[in-house]
């Protein structure tokens, strides 16, 4: 395995007296993060479908956890600390607010002119600061005080909302990293980084979260009704849905890419033509989830070990290479919830009342001077000098709710006068 150097090991508050022998830092980290409220709190909030709308669709909980595992399987085929890995791909969403992304466009939208909201951002945010496990003499939280190297590999967008790009999927959202009031533990984490470049961990974390996702939100979108695989053996069908992935992935991978991403997806001997449920069926879909996944994992290691000559993979030595053809058919997954589920018309009344609810709990909240916010958020409100750190404070209690906790609170303050979820 690829050693890592005292470097990578350093805390941001140095820590004395908690070592064990029996336990490297990185396992450490993880132990951390698998013990946070923060990870707790992922099993009631919104994956793609809410929690509790059915009995077996992910939330970001199962999720992360199916991301961690392909990512510590990544870790190991490359000789890299598999810990580092595994606790970023747990850690990866930690910062995202009720009801998935539709939340954080709400947030992002509600804070636009005190510095937005992005969920990559709020988790670095989370296990710095937030998160609360070590603190200095004098009370200053630092969250989970994680190692170097897993907190590199936890940034998938290291730079500012300054420095940020538009994201190439449909909502053309801003993608950045950190908030400003967090840049010195970002350029401390950051120490002889090359600028806007994610470590190897990070770009494994990335790539599982993918994999993951894609590959799992189609299968819930299955289960749960939405996606009907029969509608996709129409050719004037597949002619729509092509195009509206051409317009999720911002067109960035070509149409006639897409056609043969289609086609090879739908030539594998798992994929189903219709779904009904029945026994044999759901071992069917779960075969094909599981045999997609390894395809996409087999066919990335491999690309990576013939494109980096170097002796070893960790931080900086060398980058993942997800093959095109991979690339494609993950496209067509993400397209094909988005198409069915996402961006369906009877679906987005649904959407605007969730963020109609955030926007009005986050106004309540403000305009009520920090009664209503939890023990850490109150001490910080008092600290807030001015509408910038007020309207943070906000964000982050809100970031930190369950979908449940945010409808509760509403209700209580404002009423229930949308329909419940």
């Amino acid at each position: 395995m690829t050693e890592y150097s005292a470097f990578d090991r350093a805390r941001f508050m140095q820590e004395e007296g908690t070592s064990r022998s029996a336990r490297t830092e990185f396992a450490r980290d993880r132990a951390r993060v698998t013990h946070s409220s923060a990870l707790r709190r992922l099993g009631a909030k919104t994956q793609v479908l809410a929690p509790g709308a059915g009995d077996f669709a992910r939330t970001r909980l199962t999720h992360s956890l199916e991301v961690a595992q392909v990512g510590r399987e990544m870790a190991v085929e490359f000789g890299i600390d598999p810990d580092v890995v595994d606790t970023a791909c747990l850690a990866h969403d930690l910062g995202h607010p009720p009801f998935g992304h539709n939340g954080e466009k709400a947030l992002n939208e509600w804070a636009q002119d005190f510095g937005g909201f992005e969920g990559n951002a709020q988790t670095l945010r989370l296990i710095t600061r937030i998160e609360q496990k070590v603190q200095n003499s004098e009370g200053q939280s630092f969250g989970l005080n994680l190692t170097r190297a897993t907190l590199d590999a936890c940034c998938k967008y290291p730079w500012t909302r300054e420095n940020a790009v538009n994201d190439t999927g449909a909502d053309r959202s801003i993608k950045f990293g950190v908030y400003e009031d967090d840049i010195p533990v970002f350029e401390w984490i950051r120490e002889g980084a090359p600028e806007r470049l994610k470590c190897f961990e990070a770009q494994i974390m990335d790539f599982s979260d993918d994999v993951a996702y894609s590959v799992h939100d189609f299968e819930d979108a299955i289960v749960e009704n939405f996606i009907k695989l029969e509608e996709l053996s129409v050719q004037a069908n597949e002619d729509q849905i092509v195009s509206e992935i051409e317009r999720w992935n911002g067109n960035r991978i070509p149409r006639h890419e897409l056609v043969s991403a289609m086609n090879r997806l739908q030539s594998n001997q798992f994929w189903l033509t219709s779904f009904s449920g029945d026994p044999k069926q759901a071992g069917q879909l779960k075969n094909l989830t599981s045999n997609v996944i390894g395809s996409f994992v087999s066919r990335t290691t491999e690309a990576t070990f013939a494109s980096n000559s170097s002796s070893g993979f960790a931080r900086y030595a060398a980058d993942v290479v997800v093959p095109p053809e991979v690339e494609a058919e993950i496209a067509i997954f993400k397209g094909l919830v988005s198409f069915f589920l996402m961006s369906a018309q009877p679906r987005q009344t649904y959407y605007e009342w969730q963020r109609a609810l955030l926007s009005e709990l986050a106004d309540e909240l403000l305009a009520t001077n920090g009664e209503y916010l939890d023990p850490y958020s109150r001490i910080q409100w008092a600290k807030a000098s001015n509408d910038i750190e007020k309207h943070r404070v906000i964000v982050d209690q809100i970031a930190v709710f369950t979908d449940a906790a945010a409808l509760k609170l509403h209700n209580g303050l404002i009423g229930s006068k949308r329909r419940t979820l």
